[in-house]
């Protein structure tokens, strides 16, 4: 994310997520996101708010765990990159939309808490979709942790 185009949300999520899968295989989720400012005039020392809508596209694994673990009224954090999308309807209307392609998004921890739970890591050919890993422990120490992560320099949590 070195572009200069990184945007960092943190908002409610508007609606279920919509979790589809394109024609090669792989997973999208989609999902509303509104954002509240508050500010106090300062000519009336009233508080006024404003709201701003975001559509949010998440793909492969991130989008199946987004859709397993949000639901409408999460508040989340989203890290990812604005991008414009266009097409053209059966009508012959050209359209286009701004979307946020989400890298990362988690729940908020302001005013709840949440439980995490590590998936297992998949390769694409694997259909376990959003369920929780059960790791065996051969050929590993009792409390060693697992060390299949796609580079040696990330950081499981």
């Amino acid at each position: 994310m070195s572009n200069g185009n990184t945007i960092v949300l943190v908002g409610n999520v508007t609606r279920e997520l919509e979790l589809r899968f394109t024609p090669s295989g792989q997973p999208t989720a989609s999902f509303g996101l509104a954002v509240n400012r508050r500010w106090q005039n300062r000519q009336t020392q009233e508080w006024e708010e404003a709201t701003s809508f975001f559509d949010v596209v998440c793909w492969r694994e991130l989008a199946e765990n987004a859709s397993a673990s949000l639901h409408k009224g999460t508040r989340v954090i989203v890290t990812g990159r604005l991008e414009q999308r266009s097409w053209e309807t059966q009508e012959g209307e050209k359209r286009s939309k701004v979307e946020v392609v989400a890298d990362e998004v988690g729940p908020s921890l302001r005013w709840a808490s949440a439980q995490v739970e590590k998936n297992e890591r998949r390769g694409p050919s694997d259909s376990q979709a959003g369920r929780p890993a059960t790791v065996a422990a051969a050929g590993r120490g009792q409390g060693e942790p697992e060390t299949n992560y796609a580079s040696y320099d990330e950081e499981p949590f």
